[in-house]
């Protein structure tokens, strides 16, 4: 079995904790509400959203995928920090054991909050992953991070 580790960073005009709050901790309630073209629902089937919870995406119909487990292996509140492993999602399967991500949201000079996010690959043996082997993931990913910045600018409101 072979590790491939990817990191990526960008910055939003959002505090820091409001982005952990929609993107982490209300994430099943907020995401199926602003995204509901690609998910349909996001619940917990063991759990309540704390260390050892598994969540499971599902998603809208039409799309590759119906639907991903997450387990959530470390929730640091005071950080803003999440870690969490991809334990279940259909055909990345076939090449990959499990996928450990890390997301941490900091503030910078301005305010703006800086997103760190890792993502470690475990492959199965023989596997050689490449960073196009996971871009439509990666760019889905950032695509539902800019809906969230989106929704938190028009609302500032929420999560405060």
């Amino acid at each position: 079995m072979g590790v491939t580790t990817f990191t990526q960073e960008f910055t939003a005009p959002i505090a820091p904790s409001r982005m952990f709050k929609a993107l982490i901790l209300d994430s099943h309630n907020l995401i199926p509400k602003i995204a509901p073209q690609g998910i349909k629902s996001i619940e917990f089937i063991e759990g309540d959203g704390g260390v050892g919870s598994i969540k499971q995406t599902n998603f809208a119909e039409g799309g590759h995928l119906k639907c991903l487990k997450h387990k959530i292996d470390a929730l640091d509140l005071d950080n803003l920090v999440c870690k969490y492993t991809l334990i279940e999602g259909g055909v990345i399967f076939d090449k990959i054991e499990s996928v450990v991500y890390e997301v941490k949201f900091e503030a910078s000079s301005n305010g703006e909050c800086i997103c760190k996010m890792s993502s470690e690959y475990h492959t199965k043996t023989g596997v050689e992953l490449k960073e196009e082997d996971i871009k439509q993931g990666k760019e889905k990913a950032m695509g539902l991070y800019k809906v969230v910045e989106e929704y938190l600018s028009a609302n500032p409101d929420v999560y405060a």
